[in-house]
């Protein structure tokens, strides 16, 4: 009798670690998921319905605006710094 209490312990033990392994796998996606999301709130695009150019000087007599806060336009290697929208002069 003894050796059967300690079996169904034993079961419990791995069931449990087995449990444990898949809840910190989970976790970790969860977490990696997450971060890629946050990283768009900065997006030029999403944010301020801009484009990323190399200056915002306007093209065909559109006028264009910088935007002054940090944007992922800054982490582009290609030259095109500026976060730039489109805005119409009211008058």
């Amino acid at each position: 009798m003894e050796k059967k209490g300690v079996e169904m312990s034993l079961n419990v033990i791995i069931i449990a670690a087995i449990g444990l392994l898949i809840l910190v796998i989970l976790a970790f996606l969860v977490v990696n998921r997450v971060k890629p999301v946050s990283d768009t709130a900065d997006s030029c695009v999403v944010k301020y319905g801009g484009t990323c150019q190399a200056s915002c000087t306007g093209s065909n007599g559109q006028q264009l605006e910088q935007v002054t806060t940090a944007t992922d336009c800054q982490k582009n290697t290609n030259g095109k710094t500026a976060c730039c929208k489109l805005f119409s002069a009211t008058g």
